[in-house]
């Protein structure tokens, strides 16, 4: 069981790295959302947005060598997919981009699940 979840820990990390790209700007943030963003306050708050998953990812890996740590990663990792997801629900006319991460967070959310069933089971 232990091995299931640190698998989906490192899948869920693999998934929350790949937005810390947008640290490098704008440009890359165009890249990974489709949005255009000239306002360099909302730059800002994007790349800073970048940085906390990269932080989230490093929690989500650390974890996954470390049983004791499953739980809390679980708990972070099912709480970063399900409020986008909830949030995604409540905003309609959303672009590509946007429709696409919420599929991927979809996987995570259903992969998260089975993760804490099997830390419930005896992951621990």
């Amino acid at each position: 069981m232990r091995k299931i979840v640190s698998g989906v820990l490192v899948l869920v990390a693999v998934i929350h790295v790949l937005p810390l790209a947008g640290v490098l700007g704008a440009g890359k943030l165009f890249q990974l959302y489709g949005v255009p963003l000239q306002d360099p306050n909302l730059v800002l708050l994007m790349r800073h947005r970048a940085v906390l998953f990269g932080l989230l990812a490093a929690l989500l890996g650390y974890a996954a060598l470390r049983p004791d740590w499953h739980r809390i990663a679980l708990v972070a990792g099912l709480v970063s997919v399900a409020s986008f997801l909830w949030l995604w629900l409540d905003a309609p006319g959303t672009n590509g981009a946007m429709d696409t991460i919420a599929r991927v967070d979809g996987v995570a959310l259903a992969l998260l699940v089975v993760a804490a069933i099997a830390h419930a089971r005896g992951g621990r």
